[in-house]
């Protein structure tokens, strides 16, 4: 299969064929990665002094925005606090814009999450392995339990210098849970109550979640897998657009600099085929309702 789907789309508020979205859907819940190679998010005059690594204060990976209107991770003055905070909702505006003209199916339960702004370069940084997003993975929140709701993630890469966003691009989910779920051990029963409890997660994880970490640390954590998993390398050029259900997509991040990113959040019900969707296929594979 290959990883990308191309959309010629080059207007946020531009609504494809009806042909197009049917494709679109079809692509992404298949796990492909939606590539707008001709939509850029571009940047007012007044915005490109926000083209600084010095902008994150260095103690998260992203300077994030919450739905709330909050700042996150900076280490800016007012005025940059004021144009880095109306950029990123014009950003966060835009990308709502996008998905809910591609998939007006999933508008009724499509939650706005966090907006992030990734200004510092990622080749080069080091982590420990299971916090290192150079290695494939699916995403899975340790705080947030989502108890089978998706993780839908749009980026841009607003790269001023034309430097693109590498990527690697792993199997289908299946075939990486075939290979990792034998590896997950899960916690004991009273463990997801005792986290809730202490406020270490926002509500109790359910058994899909359990799963779902355990995937995406036992993903990390596998040398050999790291080293022999097949995958493919894509390189998203400045002035591009992509997305995909990062929940779903066993994608990594090895290098790049200066880009938007809208996570949102979505019921299963409102997909095309929610038969697609993680929590189906770990149920089918494991025989028991995770949520």
């Amino acid at each position: 299969m290959d990883p990308l789907f191309s959309l010629p789309l080059t207007e946020w508020s531009q609504t494809p064929s009806s042909a197009e979205l049917h494709e679109a859907i079809g692509a992404l819940e298949n796990g492909q990665v939606l590539f707008f190679p001709q939509l850029p998010f571009v940047l007012r005059e007044e915005e490109k002094e926000l083209l600084s690594p010095s902008l994150s204060n260095g103690r998260a990976k992203n300077i994030s925005l919450d739905p709330s209107g909050k700042l996150k991770h900076i280490d800016v003055t007012p005025e940059q606090h004021r144009l880095l905070q109306a950029m990123m909702e014009r950003f966060a505006t835009s990308a709502v814009a996008l998905v809910r003209n591609l998939f007006p199916g999933y508008a009724a339960t499509l939650e706005r999450a966090r907006t992030s702004y990734r200004p510092v370069e990622i080749a080069g940084r080091t982590y420990s392995p299971v916090k290192d997003d150079k290695r494939l993975h699916v995403d899975a929140f340790p705080t947030r339990p989502m108890r089978g709701r998706r993780i839908l993630r749009l980026f841009t890469n607003i790269n001023p210098n034309g430097a693109p966003r590498l990527w690697h691009v792993g199997e289908p989910f299946e075939d990486m849970a075939q290979k990792i779920l034998p590896k997950v051990r899960e916690p004991i029963a009273i463990a997801p109550l005792l986290l809730a409890a202490v406020g270490a997660t926002r509500g109790v994880r359910s058994p899909y979640d359990n799963l779902m970490l355990g995937l995406h640390d036992n993903a990390k954590l596998d040398e050999s897998y790291q080293r022999s998993t097949l995958h493919h390398e894509i390189a998203f050029p400045a002035g591009s657009t992509w997305a995909c259900f990062t929940d779903q997509v066993m994608h990594a991040a090895l290098a790049g600099q200066y880009v938007l990113e809208q996570t949102f959040h979505l019921d299963i019900a409102a997909m095309a085929e929610p038969q697609r969707a993680p929590i189906k296929v770990l149920e089918r594979m494991t025989g028991r309702v995770l949520a």
